[in-house]
């Protein structure tokens, strides 16, 4: 094997992932007097946070009554009871001062005639635990929210003198033989040099990993690569069968039109004209929680009235609510409907389908974003040294399905969450103990190997053989039948990853090369989303299975965790959900049937 020089670097903590969690812990760890590195394989403000549109939720109450426990309430019965209560008590309480901080830190949010943040009705959002009408609690700047924070949080973290590692790809954590994380190793592109990044603590910051599947809202960079390094370094993924699906893509492109539109007074009708939501949300109509209307939209198309040629997709209609409020309110979904749908939104309904949105699934971790596996019968054992925060993360406050803008939320509060931890428990400049020589030989050895490799099909091969099997047989409805040709299918694609060809072997600029590490890494999350939906026999959230229609509280009441191997072989265990609250300042609330 050829030599490859290594650079070190030493910090006390290293983020990987310049998105809105990434950033919000490297200003938050900053801030705190920690000597913070980010490494980040695109320019911050180019990471995927920056399409959010619709809002962060928080229950300020600046539009009429609210109260975080109603949140609390809202996300618990959202996460189809499958969310950790005490991290979902620690998010919705946190989200108060959590967003008056951004607001502080110089975040634009639209206002309200007496200079309040204007705060939008989002899907599932509700007050007076479900019985009173829908909340107004999600914060927006116009329908560019993520936008906003992201640039914000970047001017913050240069300001706090934060160092960024631009256009760096991270390979592989650096684990010791206690099992604790020490950093990781990764390439800088632009010169092909190797960098081991040694940290008292590490956070993988690294988003989802929408690109697993045909077609997403994601951008093309969003690959799971912490769940990737994650699975490398023998740690488990948790609730990976669960991937949500927004209901509004456009169609054909798979562009996110948010959920504000819906918010806003926007309609989703079928080839009929009709606004079929009141049949199946007879209170929430459009408002109700992703997956029942994404689920509720594809029955429309099952049964003869989707809408267009193929009658395979439903229209959202805006022309009633006029040119000011699009004007004002919706000004980005205006242009991408005319850019990517080449409609006219005040004249024109835009043609929408349920398109991969959001990882519910990744690696497990407690609420203050420290990494836990089930380690000795312990399932809530800490790995030394290991964050993870935001889409990468499973902390788990989505559960089984996530509410709209609750993401936007759990980046900035668990974000925060990694940064009081880390000042708690690091200490500024402590020595940190050598690394063995061969620390990093296992991911130089990969990395040559791939860079060398030289079968006979090509990356992009692959990779449109896993997104079409994913979109095809791990989509919104799920039988028996699809799950188990898609285990078959996604094990033979994940084995045909030996014979890759990478046709570039330089070490500058080799999109070939970062592509092919790309797609490692989606292959081991695509594996162990599809093993775990064939193995959870119930249908949950964003997890719907025509053979098993039922939520089963008595088998399934669990969290899945799955482990899978360079070989692809997979294991399932399993996590209790925490059915209990941090304070007495909320109940726990006990499952029930989930309606809207």
């Amino acid at each position: 094997m050829p030599a490859y020089p290594i650079q070190e670097h030493k910090f006390d903590m290293l983020v990987v992932g310049a998105g809105g969690a990434g950033l919000r812990a490297t200003f938050g760890l900053a801030q705190k007097g920690l000597k913070t590195a980010c490494i980040t394989k695109v320019f911050p403000t180019r990471s995927h946070t920056v399409a959010a549109q619709g809002g962060v939720a928080a229950a300020l109450g600046n539009m009429g009554e609210d109260d975080w426990r109603y949140h609390f309430y809202d996300t618990v019965k959202g996460s189809d009871w499958l969310g950790d209560q005490d991290a979902i008590e620690y998010m919705c309480r946190e989200a108060i001062p959590a967003i008056i901080e951004l607001e502080h830190q110089g975040v634009p949010f639209s206002r309200t005639k007496d200079g309040r943040i204007y705060q939008r009705p989002f899907g599932g959002m509700t007050t007076k635990y479900g019985e009173g009408p829908a909340a107004q609690r999600t914060c927006a700047a116009a329908d560019r929210t993520g936008h906003a924070i992201l640039h914000t949080l970047y001017q913050q973290s240069l300001a706090h003198d934060a160092q960024f590692f631009v256009e760096f790809f991270a390979l592989d954590l650096i684990m010791d033989s206690e099992g604790a994380c020490r950093g990781v190793l990764a390439l800088e592109l632009e010169t092909g040099q190797l960098h081991l990044f040694r940290a008292q603590g590490t956070v993988l910051a690294t988003g989802g990993y929408g690109r697993a599947y045909f077609s997403a809202t994601s951008a093309h960079t969003c690959t799971g690569d912490g769940n990737g390094m994650a699975l490398r370094a023998g740690l488990g993924l948790q609730d990976m069968e669960f991937v949500q699906f927004h209901p509004t893509g456009i169609y054909g492109a798979g562009c996110l039109i948010t959920e504000g539109v819906r918010g806003e007074g926007g309609i989703l009708r079928n080839a009929n004209g009709e606004r079929f939501m009141e049949r199946y949300a007879p209170s929430a109509k459009d408002l109700a929680s992703r997956d029942v209307v994404s689920r509720s939209m594809t029955m429309e198309i099952r049964e003869g009235r989707g809408v267009g040629e193929h009658k395979d997709h439903i229209l959202l209609d805006l022309t009633h609510l006029g040119p000011e409020v699009i004007h004002e309110k919706l000004p980005g979904i205006a242009e991408s409907a005319r850019i990517f749908a080449g409609v006219d939104v005040e004249k024109e309904p835009i043609p929408v389908i349920p398109t991969v949105h959001y990882n519910m699934g990744g690696v497990p971790t407690n609420y203050h974003g420290e990494v836990v596996q089930l380690k000795d019968g312990n399932p809530d054992a800490v790995v030394p040294g290991l964050y993870a925060i935001g889409e990468a993360a499973c902390v788990s406050v989505h559960g089984a399905n996530r509410l709209g803008s609750n993401s936007l939320l759990d980046l900035v509060v668990f974000g925060r969450a990694v940064a009081n931890r880390a000042a708690e428990t690091i200490k500024p400049d402590a020595a940190q103990p050598d690394l063995p020589k061969d620390a990093c030989d296992f991911s130089i050895a990969r990395l040559d190997k791939l860079r060398n490799a030289s079968g006979d099909t090509p990356t992009a091969v692959i990779r449109d053989r896993m997104q079409r099997a994913m979109q095809a047989d791990a989509a919104v409805f799920r039988t028996q039948e699809t799950l188990e040709e898609g285990v078959q299918r996604i094990r033979e694609i994940h084995a045909s990853f030996a014979d890759v060809k990478v046709s570039d072997r330089s070490m500058i600029w080799n999109s070939d090369l970062v592509e092919t590490l790309e797609l490692d890494n989606l292959l081991g999350q695509a594996l162990a989303t599809i093993v775990c939906a064939e193995n959870r026999t119930e249908s949950r959230g964003a997890h719907a299975r025509d053979d098993y229609p039922e939520r089963d509280d008595t088998n399934w009441h669990k969290h899945s965790l799955c482990w899978v191997d360079a070989d692809g072989n997979t294991r399932i265990d399993y996590r209790p959900v925490h059915m209990y609250t941090l304070t007495g300042e909320v109940d726990v609330v006990p499952p029930k049937k989930r309606v809207y």
